[in-house]
């Protein structure tokens, strides 16, 4: 049943089961097993346990946000095709979202407790980007699919050396995260005019700041 033929309320009640399993389910079923699965785990002290949980607890706020986003350019978007491929993406992430939230439970951690607030925001962004038509709203999906490669290959520097499990995660949706890029940028993106990949950087800095710790 495509979107349309749902009644307004339908609509809502959807964005709202989405947005509560999001927010409020940190490991939702994966449809991929964890890259992390069958890699031994690795002796961590305090300090570095502590903070490979804060870079994980990231990774997930920026799988919530992507969630957001997706759903919230699907919910406006014109074209059926558009709808169906950011809701694929969204799908894709949701095993990110599941891979990281098992994470933070190994490591004895848990998720942002601002991630409402990191769900909402996202989703208005994703609806504004909707609302400007495909071929920008396929552009907001190019940089900010570039941004968090960009952050994710940071995280791989920054992560202890032992801990190969958190790695292997962060490597494989690296990958995931430039293969959306380009997904995107063949289905026909425009690049997004300036200011907006600047804030859009500072956003995530904010973001990434805060998620470390809360």
């Amino acid at each position: 049943m495509t979107q349309r033929m749902l009644s307004g309320l339908d609509r809502a009640l959807v964005e709202i089961e989405r947005a509560l399993g999001a927010v409020f389910d940190p490991a939702p079923a994966a449809l991929r097993p964890s890259p992390a699965e069958g890699v031994a785990e690795a002796p961590l002290d305090a300090a570095a346990r502590r903070h490979a949980a804060g870079l994980m607890r990231v990774n997930h706020v920026g799988e919530v946000c992507a969630q957001a986003l997706y759903f919230g350019q699907a919910a406006v978007a014109d074209d059926e095709r558009q709808r169906l491929r950011m809701l694929e993406a969204a799908a894709e992430e949701t095993d990110h979202l599941s891979w990281c939230g098992e994470r933070l439970r190994e490591l004895d951690s848990r998720p942002s407790l601002l991630n409402p607030l990191w769900y909402a925001g996202a989703y208005a962004i994703g609806v504004g980007a909707g609302i400007l038509g495909d071929r920008l709203s396929l552009g907001f999906v190019v940089e900010t699919e570039r941004q968090v490669e960009a952050h994710l290959g940071e995280h791989l520097e920054r992560l202890p050396e032992s801990d190969m499990k958190s790695r292997a995660i962060v490597a494989v949706m690296k990958d995931d995260e430039a293969r959306h890029a380009d997904n995107a940028l063949h289905a026909g993106a425009e690049a997004l005019p300036d200011p907006l990949p600047a804030l859009m950087r500072f956003a995530s800095r904010v973001m990434k700041t805060v998620a470390y710790r809360i």
